[in-house]
This record gives C-alpha cells, structure tokens and sequence, in this order.
C-alpha cells in the first residue's frame, strides 16, 4: 500500500510544474479560476426559476391578458378587478379618462413593445403610449430590455370603450437579504483565493524553512543529517549543494582529526628521546633549562590536541542547568583560595554540550583570574538567550586586540611562560565551543576598569 501510494505522488507530482515561477503562475490561474467558480455559483443559485419577471417576454404576456380580461369585465367591476390584479412587481391603474401623457417616446425599443403588445392583442391600431418618467441613465442596453422593467417606464395601454389602463413597473423582486448576499459573495472570493495563496505560499516556503533551518544547524551540529530534497527544482538544487558542502566540511574535520592524531603519535617521540638525552647533560643549569624547553613544547602539544579534539568531538547535546553550572566554577574557584561571586537565578536551562560548556566557561574565569585578580559571574536572561557576563578587575586589553586574543597561541602577555601566560588557546576553545552551541562572545573595558567578557547562548 504504502508503494502504491509513492507511485501515484510520483506520477502527480510529474505533471506538476517544477520551478517557482511556473508554481507562481499555477497558483495564480487556480485563484482566478476559483473565484469565477464562486461567481457561477452565485449567480446560479441566486436567479430566481423560470424566466425573469421583468422579461419582455412575460411584460407583453401579461400585459395583453390583463387588457382582455378588463375590457370583457362591465365598467363598473373594473375598478375592484384591477385593485386585485395589481401587485408590487406590475403596478396597474384603470382610467375611464384618458390620463395626462408627458415624456412619450418613440424609436427604438419603444417601438419594438408597441408592435408586440398590438400583436398579441391582434390590433394593429390599438393605443400604446411609452412613457419615461425620469431621465437618467438606465441599466442595460435600453430602458425595456429583455431582462428588466424599471419603474422609471410607465406603459399605458387604450381600450375599445376609451377607458386607459396604466402599468408600471415595481420594484424587482430580489432575493431576501441581497446586501448580504453580496457580502457573502465577496468574502467567499477573497476567502477562496487567500485559502489557495497561503496554500500554496506554505508548500512552496516549507522547503525554503528547512532550508534555513539546515543551514543554522550546520553552524551547531556539523553531524547534523542531509537535507531531504524537496520542493521546486531550484530549492532541489540548492539542497543538493549544501548538501555536498556540509559533507566536505565533515570530511574535512575528519581528515583534519587524523592529521592531529598522526602529529601526537608523531611528535611525542622525539620529545620522549630528548628528554631522555637531557637527563645525560651533565651540566645542571643547562639540563634545567632544557626539560623546561621541553616541558613547554608537552604542554603545548597537549593544549594543541585537546583543542583538536574538543572542536570535533561528538558530545550529546542535551538540556543542562546553566546557572548551576557557573555557580558549581565558582565554588570550585573560591575552594583554591581565589574571589569569584556569582550573580544571577538559581536555574536557567540551556541546550548544549555540559562538558563543552564547562572547559569554555572555566578558561574565561581562569583567564579573569590570572590577569584580574578576581572575577563576578552575572547571568541574565533574555527574550531568545542567555547572556553571561564575566567581570575582572585587572588592566583591561586595547581594542586593537580584541579580535586577536582569540587566534590560537596569540598572548598578550610576551614572555611565553606557562606560569603568566599559558600557551594561548583558553579564548580560542571557549569561542570555538561558545559558536558550536550557536552563540558568540564579546570583549568590552570597564568604564571603571577591568575586562567585561559577555557569552550570549540561545535559549
């Protein structure tokens, strides 16, 4: 069932169109199409049954019936045989004195009604007088037309003994509720094709969102799965490039793993043989000054390949405290003797790498530490994030810096000894590690002295 049911969404989706302009243009001609559905549609259930009742067709009908049964009813009877015919959609008056003409028309299709009436009635001579009460512009292609009988016409019709009858037209007789009607009718189209614009805008912009949404996965979550190829053929080919992107940059990462892992194996050999050499110098001031040589170049190569490992290592991610966890480094700051306070809630939860964030977090107040004396850890919550604020009170670092600091083994501090310095890569890990959550970090001097280091993570 279920591979019967992909073939048919095959074979539909081949007679689709396959490109956003074409999907445009779908889109466009099936809301315009609709709403003409919706106009016939209205239209159709809104006309009355039968012929209109202001035909021409049923005007000279019932006009010539009427004229016949007045003028075979004695004089004296007419005037309560008239009262009972008349009604609101064909007034109709009888005078036994010829009534007062104004605004008689003749020509065309004035004509036209005199010679039908004198037709039915099989008189050619009989009294037809045509009578526009108001002059203004009237619907249609003339005032009495095939399909209405306006009340601004009045016909008046002679009979053998002299006497007039008088019609006029009533008001049409619409539908209940005809403004409501037009509403309904109005919303129904704007309603039909906003229900098929947004439709279509969602299925064409769903590929468009994951798209996006891949896309700021990859800078988190660089194991993250394929995009599904999806959508018009131009969304297709822009997954099927990031795609292929986001493998190379993992076949990158790998390649460059393994490239540190060979340098390890590599380089602690020789380091192993000339330590083992130094201890053979005699001279214990040279000797010294050698396994401390050494001793740097182990700590480097280490700091080097924990940083490797780190930037491509495969944690879990997964909810954590985050307030807790600042306040367990701060604990363990003042537990050797140091000055760290912290400021903020009791608990903030946060997405992430719990062991990640907390090398990240214990090189920045390491760092406030070694070159601030002291440190204040301040959390605050946002709208969409976390921002963690780390104050020191040392001297602060020139601007010109700011972005440098962050360069693997780049010191400010020149002597190169892991006693003042460390070897360079404390802010290189917590960047890389504070980016890979979706976050970043800023530097700024205090006004009162001292660094302000802020990490802002999403929430």
């Amino acid at each position: 069932m279920e591979t019967a049911r992909k073939s048919r969404l095959l074979v539909a989706r081949r007679w689709l169109p396959d490109s956003i302009a074409s999907r445009l243009v779908l889109t466009v001609v099936l809301a315009l199409l609709l709403t003409q559905a919706v106009s016939a549609l209205v239209y159709l259930t809104d006309r009355p049954p039968g012929p209109p009742a202001h035909s021409m067709r049923v005007l000279v009908q019932r006009v010539t019936a009427i004229v016949q049964l007045v003028e075979s009813t004695p004089p004296q009877e007419r005037r309560r045989l008239v009262k009972a015919i008349d009604d609101p959609v064909l007034r109709v008056d009888w005078n036994p004195e010829t009534p007062r003409f104004a605004n008689q028309r003749e020509g065309f299709p004035f004509d036209r009604l005199r010679r039908a009436i004198r037709g039915e009635l099989d008189d050619p001579d009989r009294a037809v007088v045509v009578e526009v009460r108001r002059e203004r512009p009237m619907p249609g292609p003339f005032p009495v037309d095939e399909h209405r009988w306006g009340t601004d016409v009045r016909l008046s019709v002679g009979l053998k003994d002299g006497s007039w009858l008088t019609f006029v037209g009533g008001d049409p007789l619409e539908g209940p509720f005809r403004l409501l009607r037009f509403a309904l009718w109005m919303a129904g189209i704007v309603g039909a094709v906003a229900l098929v614009s947004v439709w279509t805008a969602r299925r064409m912009t769903a590929p468009i969102a994951r798209f996006a949404d891949a896309a700021e996965r990859l800078g988190v979550d660089g194991e993250a799965p394929p995009l599904p190829e999806a959508g018009p053929q131009e969304l297709r080919a822009a997954t099927r490039a990031f795609n292929r992107m986001q493998a190379r940059l993992a076949r990158f990462v790998a390649d460059r793993t393994q490239m540190v892992a060979a340098m390890s194996h590599d380089l602690r050999t020789p380091l192993t043989r000339l330590r083992l050499r130094a201890e053979l110098v005699e001279d214990p001031e040279m000797q010294r000054k050698m396994l401390a040589d050494l001793d740097e170049m182990a700590a480097m190569i280490n700091a080097t390949l924990a940083f490797a490992r780190d930037d491509a290592k495969h944690e879990p991610r997964g909810p954590l405290d985050l307030a807790d966890l600042l306040q367990s480094l701060c604990d363990d700051r003042v537990d050797a003797g140091h000055e760290a306070a912290y400021e903020g809630p009791a608990h903030a939860t946060v997405d992430g790498r719990p062991v990640a964030l907390r090398r990240a977090f214990a090189n920045l107040m390491d760092n406030a530490i070694a070159y601030g004396g002291g440190l204040t850890v301040r959390l605050c919550l946002g709208d969409g994030d976390l921002r963690v604020e780390i104050e020191d009170g040392g001297p602060g670092i020139p601007e010109a810096e700011f972005e440098k600091v962050f360069a693997p083994f780049y010191r400010l501090e020149r002597s190169r000894s892991r006693d003042t310095g460390g070897v360079g890569l404390g802010l290189a890990t917590a960047r890389t590690v504070v980016r890979g959550h979706g976050g970043d970090i800023a530097l700024a001097n205090r006004p009162e002295g001292g660094l302000r280091v802020t990490v802002t993570l999403p929430r």
